[in-house]
């Protein structure tokens, strides 16, 4: 029998990344399951006043995950959840390189404890399809065995790359520790709050012109479920984790009732900037590329391990669509400003047809 009383599930989990949303979530998900004792949250910072009530039954430590040392000894920890990731730079928080800084060499430090830990046997780390990139050249569908056909232009693809270069070392120093990789697609539903939920949230969406990428969601209900099975079940190896179907860009913003700005690919940075200044959230070159490019992943592999089939892409995005539905009204100077760059689209596209004639 495992220390957490039932086989597969562990006795001590650590959770590092508490203080948001993701993290707050699966520590409260796992704290209430009577297969595993105590439940330990990592994070440096004061998790939100919203997540209080929430993690009342988690233990907290405020250190960064990769400062854990012998705190991963002394506690006896059986299973490490790593979800302490930043998916886009903050310009406010340091910007790319303090992100770098908590993604690669966080993760690399928190492995380096996870290593000198000796009750643990079982490591369960966030990652995402961003690992595979965004480019012309790419397959229809990715597998688990795909390589990408070229590295990620942004931060957080490249980060990932290193992360997962990273976990295949510690699988070779310690392979009696069951270590799950987990590529989750962008989450979307009724609660997340993500780059993608705010993109689509935007009265006015800036689109390519002449594109209509295909796009993968995933609930993300379903990635509560998958992470807390990764925990208390024993699932090695690396797995995509996606809503099965696609949404091209053009169906996601009819469905959303949304107004799509198409602009020339050199220019979607610069429309992307100008929603940043109106408070749309940040959006980095990941994002550019999925929203150009698109993405779509084979989960065969989670279905037939798992035993389980998260909600489709479509149904995903429809639940987002009913809690978010009215929450965005078009104003004036908004609509003045899709104005404005659907008429510099067309003077971009009418400028570049006469170059080539």
């Amino acid at each position: 029998m495992t220390p957490g009383g039932t086989p597969g599930a562990p006795g001590v989990v650590v959770v590092t990344g508490v203080s948001r949303y993701l993290g707050a979530h699966v520590a409260a998900r796992l704290a209430a399951d009577p297969r595993i004792e105590r439940v330990i949250g990592v994070d440096p910072s004061e998790p939100a006043a919203e997540f209080t009530d929430l993690l009342d039954r988690v233990e907290r430590v405020r250190v960064d995950a990769g400062s854990l040392g012998g705190l991963l000894a002394d506690l006896d920890v059986d299973a490490v959840v790593h979800l302490a990731l930043v998916t886009a730079p903050d310009q406010q928080h340091g910007g790319r390189a303090a992100m770098k800084e908590q993604n690669v060499i966080g993760t690399m430090q928190l492995l380096a404890a996870c290593q000198r830990a000796p009750r643990l046997r079982k490591l369960v780390v966030r990652s995402s399809t961003a690992a595979y990139g965004a480019s012309f050249r790419d397959p229809a569908v990715f597998t688990e065995e795909t390589e990408p056909r070229e590295v990620p232009r942004g931060g957080f693809g490249r980060d990932i790359l290193d992360i997962e270069g990273y976990v295949r070392g510690f699988r070779r120093r310690r392979p009696d520790v069951t270590a799950t990789v987990l590529r989750f697609a962008p989450f979307i539903g009724s609660t997340a709050d993500t780059t993608l939920t705010r993109y689509f949230s935007q009265p006015v969406v800036p689109t390519v012109f002449g594109r209509d990428p295909r796009l993968q969601f995933l609930h993300f209900d379903d990635a509560l479920e998958v992470l807390h099975r990764s925990i208390v079940e024993d699932h090695p190896g690396t797995y995509n984790v996606a809503g099965p179907g696609v949404l091209s860009l053009s169906q996601a913003i009819r469905r959303a009732g949304r107004v799509a700005v198409p602009v020339l690919e050199p220019g979607l940075s610069g429309a992307v900037a100008f929603a940043r200044n109106l408070g749309f959230g940040r959006y980095g070159l990941d994002q550019v590329d999925l929203f150009v490019h698109g993405r779509v992943v084979d989960t065969t592999r989670l279905e037939r391990e798992y035993g389980f089939t998260p909600r489709s892409t479509a149904a995903a995005f429809d639940d987002f669509i009913r809690a978010h539905h009215g929450g965005v009204v078009v104003t004036r100077d908004q609509l003045a400003v899709a104005e404005h760059l659907v008429l510099e689209g067309i003077r971009q596209v009418r400028a570049a047809v006469r170059e080539s004639s």
